[in-house]
């Protein structure tokens, strides 16, 4: 069962009240359970909107807004409605009218939460299954519950804030759920995103050495994505995605809440919330297939242990191996996850440990234009023009513990430490374009490079009043150092041509980068952050301030001789203004003002300055938008205004931090469901990424290089009434025209994407299956995907199968 907990000091009153009358009953031995024809008399009262429809969405959505814990198998509610709520209720009165006539009883718990058996059933405790249903209950550490449909969850982690509801956070966030990545059939965090977020755009991806990401216009590395809001303990390429419960996005910088990021992102924040082991034992086993040859395995079990089941284990194993769709590639990939958790009264403990590698024979690389003055037609994309001989070999391991304490009914404790270890060797290529009709060069290096990281952070967390006002304060510190170590080794170039499969070439010698890799590079990061939410008028009005130290400290070493080459010691201080309000209770209002940090880039060796580091990049973020809940279907819109600065060298040959990317968009996104059984996942994005500060002034206006005005994503799911466990679903992603150079002078038209699928839930000999199938790109398009200074050819036509079976 997953811990979901009201924080006891916004609700105590009401929790003192609900707790004295359940003892109360508790202590009348002669008295029966709550019976849904029964109220309670409450002397805590609240108003309440729930709209009519399924009795376990409205049941979730009541829980939300009350603040309890509550519990229930979603089995016990199918088929059954809710006329819904209107008027001033206690939280026992409000469900126990929810539940009226429903056949349904309300028992409670000894922690003071509820669950719900049949009326028939009058015995005290309820085992929870693992597919519980769960009313957010706004605690900071506490899992949200699912939307309707299951798609995407009621709420998000807000970085040093803990989970919020989206509802009452004063940004743009989605969280993903496991149905999704598995209904979708994900390999990857970016094939979820991409897919089904039109904020985000990867350049890579599959086949690739890397992930990366564009988030608001502005590039968010791989390596910057976070595991339960800590920084630096994922795999460094690309983040595997069969381990997480929840893929979590805030759009826009976010350096107050979580601190500056290794790789300095400021488009947006990725956060994986990692799976845990449920109530109810799970053994579940999927095999897959999908072209060209690739075939695999996935294990996934979990149990539960002791007392209250207070010890979960939860075991995720994947093994995959063959060739993929590209012409000539193949690829080899094990991952092991293994996550453990304690739940008590107080204290709540776990560690995530995983292990990931990816090997590839013949990587695909981008393409830069060389000396083409436009970029040729895409060629098919199943060719597999660069390197024929290249390889990837990365190997990640990592381990994140992570502790919370309530000291008071106000006041909770919490620490998490990690760290990774990141191998990796290549040879692969990037391809430059001679000329305009295709023909190619494709560089050649190896790399090997050897990165360590440790991360950990700490903090308290509490709340209080001041007479009408709410404070929900939070203060943290954290801290993460890297230290890499890398070799590199360019040796000339090989022939080709966009439109043919590379021959097997000659290998250079590269055996003078064999043996031990030296440091070449370290930094640290480390910050202190305090913040403070203030509620009034029954949270309908909240501002959250916050402001971060952030300390950033970098220095660089030859890899011949071990001699420092530079060194980088900054602060700065980053606020945050955060303002939400709820004039209804279906509709949210906000606006933010937020920075985001980067680390100042260096003075190139041509330029006068050389070696000099700039002072610490502060993005800013201007945003305000909309959130209006339907009960079954969220709409949200929002218009930003990003600002990040830039270097340039200017015409006396001087290295500034004068240049400035200026994005302004608006953003409109659709998640639930349209009707029951009619799922949607849908949203625009129109962007206006002007360069509007430039080492040329007659680039200044332009559009900044790798970024499309126009990015839409339409994704409906659909429960077939003609067989019964058949669903359907299909995407189309949209992307405009985007060009390469900040001359504007190269570009890559817009192009569209279909990807179809479906699933198929039964039962064999008592077994419950799913059988899945996936068709990505299905009208099989060829395109190229832009980003600043290069493109990268699209994926080709790819099936996907799977078989689910739970034991």
């Amino acid at each position: 069962m997953i811990a979901v907990r009201t924080p006891r000091s916004v609700f105590r009153p009401l929790s003192l009240a609900i707790r004295g009358a359940l003892l109360s009953l508790a202590l009348g031995a002669v008295l029966p359970p709550l019976q849904a024809a029964e109220a309670p008399a409450a002397d805590e009262l609240r108003s309440y909107a729930i709209a009519p429809g399924p009795l376990g969405r409205s049941l979730a959505a009541f829980a939300s807004e009350a603040g309890v814990s509550l519990s229930f198998d979603p089995a016990l509610t199918d088929g059954l409605r809710s006329p819904g709520l209107q008027g001033r209720y206690s939280a026992a009165g409000g469900l126990l009218r929810l539940l009226d006539g429903s056949g349904l009883q309300l028992l409670p718990r000894a922690d003071g939460s509820y669950t719900l058996v049949r009326a028939a059933n009058t015995d005290g405790a309820l085992e929870v299954p693992a597919s519980l249903v769960t009313g957010l209950a706004a605690g900071p550490e506490a899992l949200p519950v699912e939307y309707a449909g299951g798609q995407v969850a009621r709420g998000s982690r807000l970085g040093m804030l803990g989970n919020t509801d989206v509802m009452s956070a004063p940004f743009s966030v989605v969280s993903y759920t496991a149905q999704t990545i598995e209904d979708q059939q994900a390999r990857s965090v970016a094939d979820l995103l991409v897919a089904n977020d039109t904020s985000v755009r990867v350049v890579g991806g599959r086949g690739d050495i890397v992930d990366t990401f564009t988030v608001r216009g502005f590039p968010v590395n791989s390596a910057d994505t976070a595991l339960n809001g800590l920084y630096g303990v994922l795999p460094f390429w690309r983040v595997p995605i069969e381990f997480a419960e929840r893929v979590e996005l805030l759009k826009g910088p976010n350096a107050l809440l979580s601190g500056m990021s290794p790789g300095g992102s400021v488009g947006g924040a990725i956060n994986i919330v990692p799976k845990r082991a449920a109530d109810e034992p799970l053994s579940r086993v999927t095999l897959d297939w999908s072209e060209d040859s690739q075939v695999g395995a996935h294990v996934d079990v979990g149990r539960r242990f002791g007392e209250d089941n207070a010890f979960g284990v939860r075991f995720n194993g994947v093994y995959r191996d063959g060739d993929t769709a590209l012409a000539n590639q193949s690829r080899e990939f094990p991952m092991m996850a293994l996550a453990l958790d304690f739940r008590g009264e107080r204290l709540r403990l776990s560690a995530d440990l995983l292990y990931q590698k990816e090997s590839f024979e013949g990587v695909a690389r981008p393409v830069l234009p060389g000396t083409a003055t436009r970029m040729p037609d895409a060629p098919d994309s199943s060719t597999r023009f660069g390197m024929r001989d290249s390889y990837l070999d990365q190997e990640d391991y990592s381990l994140v513990t992570r502790g919370e304490y309530e000291l008071s009914d106000d006041l909770t404790a919490f620490a998490a430490i990690g760290g990774r270890q990141s191998d990796y060797e290549t040879i692969a290529s990037n391809s430059f374009l001679v000329g305009n009709d295709g023909d190619l060069f494709n560089a050649l290096a190896r790399q090997r490079a050897d990165r360590r990281s440790y991360s950990g952070e700490a903090g308290l967390r509490g709340a209080f009043d001041t007479g009408a006002v709410r404070h929900d304060w939070t203060f943290s510190g954290n801290r993460l150092y890297t230290r890499e170590g890398l070799v590199y080794l360019f040796d000339g170039m090989q022939p080709g041509n966009l439109y043919e499969n590379a021959p097997h070439m000659p290998v250079p010698d590269y055996s003078a980068l064999d043996g031990s890799i030296p440091k070449t590079a370290e930094s640290d990061l480390s910050g202190v952050a305090l913040s403070d939410r203030l509620s009034l008028f029954e949270e309908r009005l909240q501002f959250t301030l916050g402001i971060r130290h952030q300390q950033i400290k970098a220095k660089t070493y030859d890899w011949d001789t071990g001699v420092r080459t530079a060194t980088y010691d900054e602060k700065v201080w980053t606020p945050m203004l955060g303002v939400l309000v709820k004039p209804l209770d279906e509709l949210s209002l906000y606006a933010n003002y937020i920075q985001g940090l980067s680390q100042g880039e260096t003075a190139p060796p041509t330029a006068q300055n050389a070696g000099e580091m700039m002072a610490p990049y502060k993005a800013r973020q201007y945003e305000i938008g909309a959130k209006y809940d339907f009960g079954s279907l969220l709409a949200t819109i929002a218009l930003f205004q990003i600002e990040k600065p830039s270097g340039f060298v200017d015409a006396g040959n001087v290295f500034r931090s004068d240049g400035e990317q200026r994005n302004r968009g608006l953003e409109l996104s659709l998640a639930g469901e349209l009707r029951e059984g009619l799922r949607v996942l849908a949203g625009a994005t129109y962007l206006v990424p002007e360069l509007s500060k430039a080492a040329n002034p007659d680039e200044e206006g332009n559009d900044a290089p790798g970024v499309s005005r126009k990015q839409a994503n339409l994704g409906l799911e659909w429960d077939t009434p003609f067989l019964a466990g058949l669903t359907l679903n299909g995407r189309l992603i949209h992307t405009g025209q985007a060009y390469l150079d900040a001359a504007n002078q190269i570009d890559v038209p817009s192009w569209n994407r279909l990807d179809l699928g479906g699933s198929y839930r039964f039962q064999a000999g008592g077994t419950p299956l799913v059988a899945r199938a996936n068709l990505e790109n299905a009208t099989g398009e060829d395109y190229w995907l832009a980003s600043s200074g290069y493109a990268t050819l699209s994926l080709p036509r790819t099936l996907t199968l799977s078989l689910t079976a739970d034991f």
